[in-house]
């Protein structure tokens, strides 16, 4: 055996292990990650609150799809102890464009017209979703009081009509049992950072720049597969 094949076999075995052990080290990770996913129902909603010239609008829809893997540190039970820091994370909540309907103040539905009007301003299509992918989650306060939600802030990438902004803004947890939770939050946005221009009618109706969306994101944790209960 010469040199040079003894060289290359040490160098395949080296990087046999190597690869080896960082698979070893990503399947650790996933193990200590759980996952929540999206659980739909009548307590999903995500409204759209804006001004304008003659009167406050405002949009709802019912559909947040996504989920919320979480390391060591996030509370999966009600009044668990933990401390408040950065929490590993990976998460992505993604609304259609299409599923957000304008309403009046009581509720109903307001203009089939004003939903067109919504959803090419949002540039959709080609842009069929408004998307927010997590990369940091902290723990700012565990409850004052076992019913109340854990305190955190999100960080990650907004993108809406197409463009990607950076924003955080805080979050409520709240473990609800039974491996459910109730994630709420709500934040202030401009249009024009996601280039939308604020839109005028007949010269007379102009909305205003602020878009304030909050939000209710019911989840429930994804059982180990091979489990049935």
């Amino acid at each position: 055996m010469n040199t040079e094949y003894r060289m290359k076999t040490r160098i395949w075995i080296a990087g046999t292990i190597a690869l080896c052990a960082l698979a070893a080290a990503a399947s650790r990770g996933a193990e200590g990650m759980t996952r929540l996913d999206a659980s739909p129902g009548k307590d999903m909603k995500v409204r759209l609150e804006g001004t304008s010239t003659i009167h406050d609008w405002q949009a709802e829809g019912t559909i947040i799809s996504g989920f919320l893997e979480v390391g060591p540190g996030f509370p999966l039970t009600p009044g668990q102890s933990v401390t408040p820091g950065k929490v590993p994370v990976h998460a992505e909540a993604f609304i259609p464009v299409r599923s957000l309907k304008s309403i009046e103040k009581d509720g109903s539905p307001y203009s089939e017209k004003m939903d067109a009007f919504m959803y090419e301003d949002l540039k959709s299509p080609p842009n069929l979703r408004i998307i927010f992918r997590v990369s940091e989650l902290t723990l700012k306060e565990a409850p004052k009081a076992p019913d109340a939600p854990y305190v955190f802030e999100a960080k990650g990438e907004l993108v809406v009509a197409g463009v990607t902004n950076t924003i955080s803004f805080p979050v409520n947890v709240t473990p609800l049992g039974d491996q459910k939770f109730k994630v709420t939050g709500s934040t202030s946005l401009k249009m024009t950072d996601f280039h939308i221009k604020p839109r005028t009618l007949i010269g007379i109706l102009s909305t205003g720049d602020d878009v304030k969306i909050q939000f209710v994101w019911p989840l429930i944790q994804k059982k180990p597969e091979g489990t049935t209960k």
